[in-house]
């Protein structure tokens, strides 16, 4: 039984050694190489944030006076000129306080006549012997009383002109109105702050964009920096815009720190409205120059590719360097490269490579049998590197 075994693995053995080697020697190994062809192009890297559309210029118009709501002439999306009379407010207690002042001020001219015509006596008596020093100063003191009543009756009453004209809300520049605060009958109140009545915009056609850039990409930003956004309301469309303004003043939320870049964003269209949030991408940097993919400086063959590529085993290199295969005639052929900026994708060439030479970005080796049919192995390619 032993030795019927021990055959039967014999047999077995040799079975499969014999199949091996008719497999072996009936399958052929080829490589397929994945190029691109060096070219020129433009390289641009890109920052980018979020932001609100905001109008250029914007102003809340208020009251200085406290009252009631008497009459209101625009609404929301009016379109109004500087000066225009916007809301009124009731008269009717500024009025009454205007009549009062004017009422102080005629009685303290009044008093003012008679201090004048009291001293004036008693400046004769006195110079005359007929009145003592001490008449004097006290006709003198109660003139001076007079002189400063008069005054500040006379001030009362400008005050309360200025108070009666502000019951009139007039805007103080032309655009439209963003917003309306307040309706008709509404009391405000001015004691300690200026109620806002309305919003007005200036100009729609002349948008800006308020962008909150982080700390680790503002240190890119420059004022002239051409800038692309996009909004939710219009995702095929794609408005341009330059970076205007880089606000100094950092905001911290959650310990992140971000500044606001101001965009200059003309709207002709009016397609965008005050407040649309807008994607943002600041162009800090666009070269134009000769370009190969990024995946190319990453390719390193082994030793089977080698042999297919026609080319020697070389000695390693220094990893700072950076170095591409090139399809020539005869085969291929190891080059060192100096490189510029890249954007993850392509990555700018500066010396080293000529246009249109061919770079391998990978190699797939491929097992055909005897039977017609292709077996993929694993790509031969980038090892312990990716893209950048």
């Amino acid at each position: 039984m032993k030795k019927r075994i021990l055959i039967f693995s014999a047999v077995v053995v040799i079975v499969l050694v014999a199949t091996g080697m008719l497999f072996m020697g009936s399958s052929k190994h080829n490589f397929v190489f994945n190029t691109a062809m060096a070219k020129t192009d433009s390289i641009q890297i890109f920052v980018t944030a979020t932001g609100y559309v905001q109008p250029v210029t914007k102003v809340d118009v208020g009251t200085q006076v406290s009252g009631v709501i008497e009459k209101i002439y625009v609404d929301f999306n009016s379109q109004i000129t500087k000066g225009q009379l916007l809301a009124e407010l009731d008269k009717s207690t500024l009025s009454e306080k205007l009549s009062q002042a004017r009422a102080s001020y005629s009685t303290a001219e009044s008093d003012l006549a008679f201090a004048q015509q009291n001293y004036d006596r008693i400046k004769q008596l006195y110079n005359a012997k007929a009145a003592t020093l001490a008449s004097l100063e006290d006709a003198t003191n109660k003139l001076t009383v007079a002189k400063n009543t008069v005054t500040r009756s006379k001030a009362d009453v400008q005050q309360a002109q200025v108070n009666l004209s502000y019951a009139e809300i007039y805007s103080p520049i032309s655009g439209v109105v963003l917003n309306r605060a307040v309706d008709e009958g509404q009391t405000v109140a001015a004691s300690f702050n200026t109620p806002t009545l309305f919003t007005i915009a200036n100009d729609l056609t002349k948008m800006q964009v308020e962008a909150d850039v982080d700390e680790a990409d503002i240190g890119g930003v420059k004022d002239g920096q051409q800038v692309s956004f996009t909004v939710d309301s219009y995702p095929d469309d794609v408005f341009t815009g330059t970076v205007q303004q880089i606000r100094l003043q950092p905001t911290v939320t959650s310990n992140v720190v971000t500044y606001v870049v101001i965009i200059e964003a003309p709207n002709p269209e009016e397609k965008l409205y005050p407040g649309m949030t807008a994607s943002v991408s600041i162009i800090t940097n666009d070269i134009k120059g000769l370009t190969v993919p990024v995946e190319a400086l990453h390719f390193t063959p082994d030793n089977e590719a080698l042999k297919q590529m026609n080319a020697k085993a070389e000695p390693s290199v220094n990893r700072s360097d950076k170095h591409v295969w090139i399809k020539d005639i005869e085969g291929y052929h190891r080059q060192k490269l100096t490189i510029g900026i890249n954007d993850g994708v392509n990555v700018i060439v500066s010396d080293g490579l000529q246009e249109g030479e061919i770079v391998v970005l990978s190699v797939h080796q491929v097992t055909s049998k005897s039977d017609g049919k292709a077996v993929s192995i694993l790509p031969q390619g980038p090892r312990g590197g990716g893209r950048r």
